[in-house]
């Protein structure tokens, strides 16, 4: 009886090992429906572990951000990936997934690639936007790169690295079920009164560089509107410590003065709710635009960091929504631009049912469809059913699938032709 195949899968950060669980699930899933079954081994955290991966390394012992923090743990990170090495050179895989993480990943492709193991990496580091000349990494150690932004399939193609657009992962989630009385009710918040979001940014230097102005903002924007009542929701994300929450609260009293700025957990439902948004650039953007609620996008950085961004960075546009789009679908407060003031004029418009907010929504309505990817072919429905599918049919247990790309339909085509790294969003 021959012994069933073993499947490497690795995400090293919070988003990438959500999407690792998911996909572990699903193998399993659609293994077992089929009667079959498959080791799975790598690098992943609790979710992952949960969902049946054997973690060789975890990954939040590899998830380090900034240079003096990468600097300060090399020697562990050396140490760690060393076992990631060796773990492949001892149980050749059948097949690996990467997911994102891209400084580990590559390095890893290649001694994949050399043991002779088809390699998927799934959500594209940005080289369309910057260190373009990365992609020769992915031409000779990447077998199929599966990309989550429909613009990412033609840039992949046009240098001839075989790539398929699966959709956003976000994009499946259903719109948050809460009704309206009880999120207020649950937030001390006025269910009658107009609510505005508040999402400087889900990092503590984020929340420093952005909460301050934003809170101007909102004061002016409340005594514009007197009439409006407005209360704000301010969503905290889960990864800030009782420190930076407290941080945070203090922003809000020392700015926010005579605002009602309630404090909430949850930012989909808080966005859902809203009339209307103040948004970091980062991944509350796309969620902000699938949620269909209209926003604008502010961004600030160091004065040198966006000095040497203008001179390689080349991109149109800072918000990953803008890119999907092709245009200005929401305004763009860039570093200077990033005011209160100007905050305010590009948000008023969006308060009333008038031309302004139906255009966006009507903008953001057609971002969704396509980060949903709504026409691909396949058993499932979805980007994390389409991977699994892929994965299974370079393991020799599902049959190919058929059909033309989806990303033709779209019309689209890259936005960029070299750049350096822009925020995610």
């Amino acid at each position: 009886m021959p012994m069933p195949p073993t499947i490497f899968i690795s995400a090293g950060e919070a988003s990438g090992e959500h999407y690792g669980a998911l996909l572990v699930d699903r193998l399993r899933q659609r293994l077992a429906e089929a009667g079959q079954s498959a080791q799975f081994f790598g690098m992943g955290g609790p979710r992952m572990i949960a969902a049946g991966l054997e973690s060789v390394v975890r990954s939040e012992d590899m998830a380090v951000m900034g240079i003096t923090e990468v600097i300060r743990h090399l020697p562990r990170i050396y140490r760690e990936f060393r076992k990631l090495k060796q773990a492949v050179r001892d149980r050749r895989p059948t097949v690996a997934v990467l997911i994102d993480f891209p400084d580990i990943h590559f390095r890893l492709a290649e001694e994949l690639h050399y043991l002779g193991v088809p390699v998927i990496f799934f959500v594209s580091p940005q080289l369309w936007a910057w260190k373009k000349h990365r992609i020769k990494l992915v031409q000779r150690y990447v077998s199929k790169m599966l990309v989550i932004f429909p613009f990412e399939e033609p840039f992949y193609r046009e240098h001839d690295v075989e790539a398929e657009f699966v959709g956003h992962p976000l994009a499946e989630l259903p719109q948050p079920s809460i009704s309206r009385a009880q999120f207020a009710l649950e937030n001390r918040l006025d269910p009658v009164k107009t609510w505005i979001g508040l999402l400087p940014g889900s990092r503590s230097k984020e929340i420093r560089d952005n909460l301050a102005e934003i809170l101007t903002a909102a004061r002016q924007l409340a005594a514009n509107h007197p009439e409006l009542g407005l209360e704000f929701v301010l969503p905290l994300a889960d990864t800030l410590n009782p420190v930076q929450r407290e941080y945070a609260r203090g922003l809000v009293e020392k700015h926010g003065q005579g605002l009602t700025v309630r404090l909430v957990e949850d930012a989909r439902a808080a966005l859902f709710h809203a009339r209307a948004s103040v948004v970091a650039s980062g991944t509350a953007t796309l969620e902000a635009a699938l949620i269909g609620n209209p926003f604008v996008v502010v961004y600030r950085v160091s004065p040198i960091t966006y000095a040497i961004a203008k001179r390689v960075v080349t991109v149109p546009h800072v918000a990953m929504v803008n890119l999907i789009a092709g245009k200005r679908a929401v305004p763009e407060l860039i570093q200077d631009d990033f005011t209160a003031a100007n905050i305010v004029q590009q948000l008023e418009p969006l308060l009333s049912d008038g031309r302004a907010r139906q255009s966006m929504m009507q903008e953001l309505a057609a971002i969704r469809g396509l980060l949903q990817n709504a026409g691909q072919t396949g058993q499932g429905s979805g980007a994390i059913d389409r991977v699994a599918e892929i994965t299974l049919e370079l393991v020799g247990l599902a049959p190919p699938a058929t059909g033309p790309s989806q990303i033709d339909s779209f019309g689209l085509a890259s936005p960029v032709a070299s750049a350096e790294e822009p925020l995610r969003t």
